[in-house]
Formats: C-alpha cells, sequence, structure tokens
C-alpha cells in the first residue's frame, strides 16, 4: 500500500515536471520600460498689439535735491558819485579816466535800441537806460531787449514832467509806477533816477532815495536833444569830447544821430585813455 503511494506520488512529479517544461520561463524583457517625460506646457502666446511687460527696473537711488538758485552778487564798488554827479574811484583799483554812458527817454525804436546795444558790445561798455514809464507800457518787449543784452535799467519818472513843479503824491506816483512796471517785467527795480530836463529838488533826491534809487543829473550833456545836432553825429561827438573829463557821466538820448555816432565817440574815448564804468560797480549810499 505504501508502495502504491509512492508510485502515485512520483507520477505526479513527472506530470508536474513535464507541463513546467513545456511552458518555458518567461523571458526576461530586454530594456526596462522608460517613463514618458511629462509634456511641457505649451507657453501662451502674447495677445496681438499688447508689449511685453517691461522688465522691472532696479529701485534707483533717492535723487539730490538741486540746490535754489541764487542771486549774482552784486559786484564790488568801484566809484562813488559826488555832488557834481561825477565819479570818483573809491580806491586805486579803479581807473580815474572813465566815464558813464547814459541813455534816456525811452524804450521807443528797436532800430536805435538795437544799434545802440550793438556797439555797446562792440567795445565791451555798459550803460544805463533811463526809461520812462509810458514808453514802458507801449514798448515791453525793447525794455527786456535792453536787460537782457545787458543794459541797467534806470528810472526817468513816468510821464518825463518837471518834478520839481510837483507835489509829493504826485512825485510818488510818478516814481513808484516805473518802479513797480519794471519789476513786473524784468524782475528788478531800478537802482537810478534821473530827473527830466535834471530838474529836481530835496524832495524829488528824497522820494527817490526812499525806492532805494540813487539819484543823479549828469555832468557832460551831448547836446543831441538840441536842433543843433539833430542828424548830426559828428555834432554829437564834439560835444562830447569837448566835455569830457575824469568820471565824465555822459547824457545821451535813444535817437539815431546818437546811435550814429556812438561807435566813433567810443573809438575816441578809448584813443584819449578812457574806459567805461560799469553801472553794477557804482556805489549806490552815500
Amino acid at each position: 500500500m505504501r508502495s502504491k503511494y509512492l508510485h502515485i506520488t512520483l507520477c505526479l512529479l513527472a506530470a508536474l515536471a513535464a507541463g513546467c517544461a513545456g511552458n518555458g520561463a518567461a523571458s526576461a524583457p530586454t530594456s526596462a520600460p522608460t517613463e514618458e517625460p511629462e509634456a511641457k506646457p505649451k507657453e501662451s502666446a502674447a495677445p496681438a498689439n499688447v508689449p511685453a511687460p517691461a522688465p522691472e527696473a532696479s529701485p534707483s537711488p533717492s535723487p539730490t535735491a538741486t540746490p535754489a538758485a541764487t542771486a549774482t552778487p552784486a559786484a564790488e564798488p568801484l566809484y562813488r558819485m559826488n555832488a557834481a554827479y561825477r565819479f570818483i574811484p573809491i580806491d586805486d583799483s579803479a581807473p580815474a579816466n572813465a566815464v558813464l554812458l547814459t541813455f534816456d527817454d525811452g524804450p521807443k525804436d528797436e532800430d536805435v535800441v538795437t544799434s545802440l546795444l550793438d556797439t555797446l558790445d562792440k567795445h565791451g561798455a555798459k550803460a544805463i537806460f533811463f526809461v520812462n514809464g509810458y514808453r514802458v507800457k507801449q514798448n515791453p518787449e525793447l525794455l527786456k531787449l535792453m536787460y537782457e543784452r545787458g543794459g541797467t535799467i534806470g528810472n526817468h519818472s513816468y510821464d518825463h514832467i518837471n518834478l520839481k513843479n510837483e507835489s509829493a503824491d504826485t512825485i510818488e506816483e510818478q516814481l513808484a509806477s516805473v518802479q513797480s512796471d519794471v519789476e513786473a517785467l524784468i524782475g528788478e527795480r531800478p537802482l537810478f533816477f534821473r530827473p527830466p530836463y535834471g530838474a529836481g529838488n530835496d524832495q524829488v533826491k528824497e522820494i527817490a532815495k526812499n525806492h532805494g534809487m540813487l539819484y543823479m543829473t549828469w555832468s557832460n550833456g551831448s547836446l543831441d536833444w538840441d536842433s543843433s545836432a539833430r542828424d548830426k553825429p559828428e555834432v554829437v561827438i564834439r560835444n562830447v569830447m569837448e566835455q569830457l573829463h575824469p568820471g565824465a557821466n555822459i547824457l545821451m538820448h535813444e535817437v539815431p544821430w546818437t546811435a550814429d555816432a556812438l561807435d566813433e565817440l567810443l573809438t575816441r574815448l578809448k584813443a584819449e585813455g578812457y574806459t567805461f564804468i560799469d553801472p553794477s560797480t557804482i556805489q549806490l549810499t552815500d
């Protein structure tokens, strides 16, 4: 019985072995399957006509504050005016043979003003332009031209009237209106005053002083306002040269024949050894 069971067991084992051999062993794969890479998401196209954003700018340092502009300081005074309206050097640094050039009764004629300014520039000279208020109202651009090209603006009253015969209120109005009108146009108030006709008195002088102006007439008259000099530049030149003196305060006007005379006049003054006083170097106080 035992042999029978042994026989059966052996038969079963033989059958199992035969079946395994018939099916064959499973082959190992030649390569391990690779993992399919994750698809890279497509970049969406920028909408038409929409600019790409600019790269973010790195923060810039805070700007340094620009200093406020300061007014150019006045030149050191070189000359003072004496009682005869002549200019005296304050010290040896200024030449005694020097003259102040002045022109009254403008601004009124662009051609004349431009000619005067061109000639002054040619000779490196400066001048005071004593203006009337009513002409400033008529020709504000000419006043600006005078100033922008280096002219010093002086006050010659509003209406060119004889102030010596006027009340204090009228004198005040005549001077103050020019001060304010000029300041409105160029940002500066006149520092020099010349009364029309050279006619003034203590009252006029005091009111001019109250407005911070140096009162003056002249010490050398060109007589270019006289009929004897009209349209005669040579007469203007002769009149000035005959009265020439150190520190001369030369009175001229904004008229064509003076403009025509100016180049020759300044040439002759320089030939005589004279220089031209810059108004900014005149001492304004006593």
